[in-house]
């Protein structure tokens, strides 16, 4: 009789286990999913932060060669009057 009631406790203990170990499993499944959800938004912020940086300077590549062109377009036109005509004077 004594070995029944160790037997039936002993296997009462080995389910008490089991159960314990798979929640622990769940648990640290849990918290592996919740990092990998951490580390997909860090992710998207990360893009969306290289995209507008990107974006910026596009605009201001645009911007300065705008003003660059136009200033080099200045500078490039021929002068209706010249130094030596002044010295004629």
């Amino acid at each position: 009789m004594h070995t029944v009631k160790e037997k039936v406790s002993n296997a009462a203990s080995s389910g008490k286990a089991h159960v314990d170990i798979y929640k622990a499993k769940v648990e640290e499944g849990k918290e592996m999913a919740h990092q990998r959800g951490k580390a997909k938004e860090a992710q998207a912020k990360m893009e969306l932060h290289q995209a507008k940086a990107e974006h910026t300077a596009e605009k201001l590549r645009a911007k300065q060669s705008h003003v660059l062109g136009s200033a080099q377009h200045h500078h490039d036109e021929p002068l209706s009057c010249s130094y030596s005509s002044w010295a004629d004077e």
